[in-house]
């Protein structure tokens, strides 16, 4: 028998049973950011990007992926989400025009929402990259990573941001 949670008496991979788990309020902070030339980043700021609202599209990608999560991600619970929160921030370092992706979860709940966010955060800058694409197939997603959880067994968790 094996001491890992996410594997049965046979070895084989399942998913835990959290139904003696305690419900508690539980959030997550997922970061991602795009490398974008300042063409780009010009139009989005603009508007003027042929395919729509890139950020708008890309927030609504975000929401739906944070929602579909189990769908994606073998072993994850469905959850029902209490919020999914998007936010964008520029910066500009050594002339490359990054925008910043943040996505916060929450729910009320036996397991936490890292997968969320983190699977969140990586569809809105998929979907930047694709409404970009027609005019730079060079933008580079950049580090995707857990900046913050709250509650839970395991507690709570925060990191320093990356630049």
């Amino acid at each position: 028998m094996s001491s890992f949670t996410h594997f049965n008496e046979q070895g084989r991979a399942k998913m835990v049973d959290i139904s003696e788990k305690k419900e508690t309020v539980r959030t997550a902070i997922a970061k991602t950011s795009i490398i974008l030339c300042e063409n780009i980043h010009k139009k989005i700021l603009e508007g003027s990007i042929g395919k729509g609202d890139v950020l708008g599209v890309a927030q609504v990608a975000g929401v739906m992926a944070a929602k579909r999560t189990a769908d994606w991600i073998p072993m994850c619970h469905p959850l029902a989400l209490s919020g999914v929160d998007i936010t964008f921030d520029w910066s500009i370092k050594d002339d490359q025009y990054i925008l910043n992706i943040f996505v916060e979860v929450k729910t009320k709940g036996s397991t936490g929402v890292e997968m969320e966010a983190l699977t969140a955060a990586s569809a809105v800058a998929l979907t930047v990259y694709d409404m970009c694409k027609a005019i730079d197939k060079g933008m580079v997603i950049g580090q995707t990573y857990l900046l913050e959880k709250t509650g839970g067994k395991s507690g709570d968790f925060k990191r320093e941001l990356i630049e």
